[in-house]
């Protein structure tokens, strides 16, 4: 009777890991299994509890590691981590007294305004700060100065 009950617990833990995105009950599989064995050899119930909680346990020790590492993923690249220190040329005169500016930088036009308050003309290359949400915070650049857009 208990064989039937390792059993169903290697299937029902190896369901629930098989419909879940993530690896949540395989370190049980693995303890059912190894108590499965030990109740094919006779041993004792609390022997057979005893093997399932010890090999589950190592088993999620042992495979940690590899959790993190997948868990973690690989990091997805932003619009800041593009923009921060690019250059880019204004295309519309970027002066905060009237909250107005734009630059071209990889691609797309930004919002911008200008990090030390200079009033930066139509053409200005420049360098991004930083950014904050869909606003660029920029700063005169010595390449190419004043070239028309």
């Amino acid at each position: 009777m208990v064989f039937w009950f390792w059993l169903g617990a290697i299937v029902f833990f190896g369901v629930v890991e098989g419909v879940t995105a993530g690896l949540v009950s395989i370190w049980f599989v693995l303890g059912a299994a190894a108590a499965l064995i030990a109740a094919l050899l006779n041993a004792a119930l609390a022997v057979q509890f005893a093997v399932f909680l010890i090999v589950s346990a190592l088993a999620l020790v042992a495979t940690r590691p590899l959790v993190k590492k997948l868990r973690a993923g690989k990091p997805v690249p932003t619009n800041l981590d593009r923009v921060i220190g690019a250059s880019g040329r204004v295309t519309e005169t970027v002066d905060n007294s009237i909250a107005s500016g734009a630059v071209y930088v990889d691609g797309k036009t930004w919002t911008a305004r200008s990090a030390d308050g200079s009033i930066l003309p139509k053409g200005q290359m420049v360098r991004i700060i930083k950014m904050e949400g869909v606003k660029l915070f920029v700063e005169k650049s010595n390449e190419r100065e004043n070239v028309q857009v």
